[in-house]
């Protein structure tokens, strides 16, 4: 066979962009040095250093639904060039939803997700599970992550 033929980037290549810092790379010692290819293009992490270079490290890879739905920051949704946008952190990060539905859905899926923790805060004892409101806001969550 002939032709060019793509390879995964070198553990030290592999770089991601944060909003302050710029450019940043998994540093050495974290467990997820060797991982040459996410899923996602995005990832939480603990702790940034700065040595020869910026490095995270205590790294996860998250997608995008819980990004947007656990995320902070408010989510807006506007459309732009035809296309339905989310996004968060004052437009840091955007995604194009399928459609005008989906991007309503899951706007108003996170507004719920946030009052029910605010009436969790003013009321600890509230047991999630069981209250109708509770339960079904967590059981769609759970079957939109387990099944995106």
């Amino acid at each position: 066979s002939t032709g060019a033929v793509k390879m995964q980037p070198k553990a030290e290549e592999l770089k991601f962009v944060t909003k302050n810092d710029g450019y940043v790379h998994i540093h050495p010692s974290s467990v997820n040095y060797q991982t040459k290819h996410f899923e996602s293009p995005y990832l939480v992490y603990h702790e940034k250093i700065k040595t020869s270079r910026v490095f995270i490290r205590d790294c996860s890879m998250v997608s995008v639904y819980p990004l947007v739905l656990l995320g902070g920051g408010q989510v807006h949704m506007q459309l732009q060039k035809g296309e339905f946008v989310i996004s968060l952190d004052d437009g840091w990060i955007r995604f194009v939803a399928a459609s005008h539905q989906v991007a309503e859905l899951v706007k108003n899926l996170r507004c719920e997700l946030d009052q029910l923790l605010q009436d969790k805060i003013k009321n600890p004892g509230m047991d999630l599970c069981v209250c109708p409101r509770g339960s079904q806001i967590i059981s769609m969550i759970v079957k939109l992550v387990t099944t995106q």
